[in-house]
């Protein structure tokens, strides 16, 4: 589909703030029409919109703030139990409790970017998570998983959407529910979920396959952390 629109707006509506195309709201892939909690979002979706050059296709894959918007409608407000027990579910399994046991260069760099998260995730939710050296699988306690599943429940409908969706490519929840609360930007978060593919680089160096999918992941963490920012306080449920 083609850009079909002249002008992108936003205006104050029943229960938050709408986008407009050529004064009409703007609906998600289920019709409903799409209303977010915050203008600061609001206005970033319609400059994803007015971004869209004359006259060309509509791709998707431009338009991350729409796409998570439009997700956290349509998918998470009837799924929301669903979408927090997979979400929560990586804590039995986050990415920063396997670690390795050679080289010592990598050991070390592990234990200073992911052993700090580890203890904020205990600090803050009360989710002290067990590491293991190597990829075989460590029972986490259950009372961590309850925190952590306790800490994805408190988002509300459209932060989830972008909670799930950073926690699913950065392998970690502690990953996403620290950049959801600003204990990581975007850079920080891209670097401890790729750490260990980042490091091999620096040893052996890269390959175009492997750099093109390293810039979707850095995509993607980016457009989830910005979301949620721009969600401002109501980031969470009230």
């Amino acid at each position: 589909m083609k850009r079909f629109y002249k002008h992108t707006g936003v205006d104050e509506g029943e229960g938050g703030f709408r986008i407009l195309l050529d004064g009409k709201p703007m609906r998600t892939p289920a019709k409903a029409v799409l209303v977010v909690p915050t203008r600061a979002l609001a206005e970033a979706i319609a400059a994803e919109w007015a971004g869209v050059p004359d006259k060309a296709e509509i791709n998707a894959a431009h338009l991350p703030l729409t796409r998570l918007a439009a997700t956290g409608v349509d998918r998470v407000v009837a799924r929301r139990a669903d979408v927090i027990a997979d979400t929560a579910k990586y804590a039995g399994s986050d990415l920063l409790c396997y670690r390795a046991t050679a080289p010592d260069s990598l050991v070390r760099l592990q234990q200073e970017l992911w052993q700090p998260l580890l203890d904020w995730a205990a600090e803050r939710h009360g989710a002290r998570l067990v590491t293991a050296d190597g990829i075989g699988f460590v029972e986490q306690p259950e009372e961590a998983k309850a925190r952590l599943h306790e800490a994805v429940s408190a988002h509300g409908d459209l932060a989830l959407s972008a909670l799930y969706n950073l926690t699913h490519t950065a392998g970690s929840v502690v990953i996403g529910l620290a950049v959801s609360e600003r204990r990581l930007d975007a850079a920080a978060a891209f670097a401890a979920a790729q750490m260990d593919e980042l490091y091999q680089v620096d040893r052996w160096g890269d390959d175009p396959i492997a750099e093109k999918q390293r810039e979707g992941v850095r995509r993607d963490i980016e457009a989830c952390a910005r979301f949620l920012s721009l969600l401002e306080n109501a980031r969470l449920r009230g």
